[in-house]
């Protein structure tokens, strides 16, 4: 197992999940209905602070022998200036369920297997980002949120090479797994939640 293969497997087995996640429904359920400009951004500001904090919150509680304290910083810095790019400040969203689930995990095979599922989950949020200004005709934010997935894609490859440095052990890789499949399985449990509670069915693609 490595982190590559680790990605490739989680795409696989929440094929489902992705598709939905990936979908025009998802934005609607992340901007609780409002399926405006300032509020696309306002989701997007809300998505990356809730990971800072997260990162902010690992870097001052590392765990014991854990060498990803430099990469919990640089993540966190990333998504404050992500935030700051897409929009003045977060809007009154709710900070993302994914993130409760996030910032329970301790160990470094852990932390960084439910980092690579939040990327995962981002990157298609993202891409309905891009989509959703395209079909606005703005161009300009288009170009702007493509540049973001650019940056989430890099991210996310800085975390499968520390899964590769951290991941010693099958225990290590069963952990990174449970853990960004809790992190998918909570962002699906969302989006389902929400959609119904606005008394749409999750279950058709758009």
């Amino acid at each position: 197992m490595n982190g590559t293969d680790l990605a490739a497997a989680l795409r696989d087995d929440h094929e489902t999940a992705f598709s939905r996640l990936g979908s025009s429904k998802a934005m609607y359920a992340l901007t609780d209905g409002e399926m405006e400009g300032d509020e696309v951004r306002d989701a997007a500001a809300t998505d990356a602070l809730a990971l800072a904090a997260v990162l902010d919150d690992w870097a001052e509680t590392p765990d014991d022998g854990d060498a990803t304290d430099a990469l919990y910083e640089d993540l966190a810095d990333a998504a404050r200036e992500h935030a700051a790019d897409v929009a003045d400040e977060s809007g009154d969203f709710a900070e993302p369920r994914q993130y409760d689930a996030l910032a329970g995990f301790e160990s470094a095979p852990a932390r960084l297997g439910g980092l690579l599922g939040r990327y995962l989950v981002t990157l298609e949020y993202a891409g309905q980002m891009v989509g959703f200004f395209v079909g606005d005709a703005d161009p300009m934010a288009a170009d702007e949120f493509r540049g973001l997935r650019s940056d989430l894609e890099a991210e996310r490859d800085r975390v499968v090479d520390a899964l590769d440095a951290v991941c010693e052990s099958d225990d290590d890789w069963t952990a990174a797994r449970e853990a960004a499949d809790a992190v998918i399985e909570a962002a699906y449990d969302e989006y389902v939640a929400t959609l119904e509670s606005m008394g749409i069915k999750p279950k058709n693609v758009c």
